[in-house]
């Protein structure tokens, strides 16, 4: 019964997902909120794009479920809250799952619900909060047939990025992908590699389950749409992206451009042009 909620967030034709992450707030750093001050606008903007999913909280997620019609892009529930991000890191970190996520998330109407899996250098209790969040929630979705999907991130170290910053070392992506795999994920957002040539090598490892690549910091256009047909034809089965969006000048242009790259495997420098042409 899963595959229905999964029905609602893959693209019927390329398979593929686009999920815009608009869930920043839920981290306490201001740096965040840029781009998505205004969340009721934030969101309405990105549905008139029309991606295939919108990656909300709990106190965020009516802005999109009240959206009359059938249309409008499937919910992805965030279910945990962490305080990992900032540039500089507080004596306790922790990553707390909300209440009850998964009766939240069929309230809500959710096409699946997101958690953490953190990797974070001299920070095991977190990974081990972590991975008692994916122990408790997992049983839960399997029982109601809510689609889980874990979110793999191994850090830099935060004296030498900064917060935020994603160590791309495959070496320390696979493993944290593949334990997530056999916690019972149903589907992986994971960042890409260093080279992108090596995201095969994630594909593999998730196996059967489909890998949905995140977007992390902002970066120039060119760069995000050569990124992303280069990561689709290394099997990814789709995006989730936030700043790249959100703190985009145009928003609605880009999300267009990239759903043309996802789903029908748009050449970038031909996509570059169909968002110079929606910005004109």
């Amino acid at each position: 019964m899963k595959q229905y909620r999964l029905n609602r967030l893959f693209n019927a034709k390329s398979n593929r997902c686009f999920n815009v992450a608009i869930d920043h707030g839920f981290f306490n750093e201001y740096g965040f909120l840029n781009g998505i001050e205004n969340i009721d606008k934030a969101i309405k903007t990105v549905v008139k794009a029309a991606p295939d999913a919108v990656q909300l909280t709990v106190g965020h997620a009516h802005y999109l479920q009240t959206i009359p019609g059938k249309e409008k892009p499937a919910l992805a529930l965030r279910t945990d809250v962490a305080n990992v991000y900032g540039k500089k890191l507080p004596d306790h970190l922790f990553s707390r799952m909300i209440e009850v996520p998964v009766e939240q998330a069929i309230r809500l109407d959710a096409a699946c619900v997101v958690v953490n899996l953190f990797r974070i250098p001299d920070a095991p209790e977190v990974t081990d909060q972590c991975i008692q969040n994916i122990l408790k929630i997992k049983p839960e979705c399997d029982c109601y047939a809510i689609p889980l999907m874990v979110e793999p991130l191994v850090f830099q170290a935060n004296e030498k990025a900064g917060g935020y910053m994603v160590d791309g070392d495959p070496k320390k992506i696979i493993p944290l992908v593949r334990q997530a795999v056999e916690l019972g994920a149903d589907i992986i957002k994971a960042d890409p590699t260093e080279a992108v040539a090596d995201y095969h090598r994630v594909i593999e490892t998730a196996g059967k389950v489909p890998v949905l690549v995140r977007g992390g910091g902002k970066v120039s256009d060119s760069e995000i749409l050569v990124r992303t047909y280069a990561l689709i034809q290394q099997g990814a089965a789709g995006i989730v992206y936030g700043r790249n969006v959100i703190q985009h000048e145009n928003p609605r242009g880009m999300v267009q451009a990239l759903m043309a790259v996802v789903h029908e495997e748009m050449k970038p420098e031909n996509a570059l042009q169909l968002l110079k042409h929606l910005n004109a």
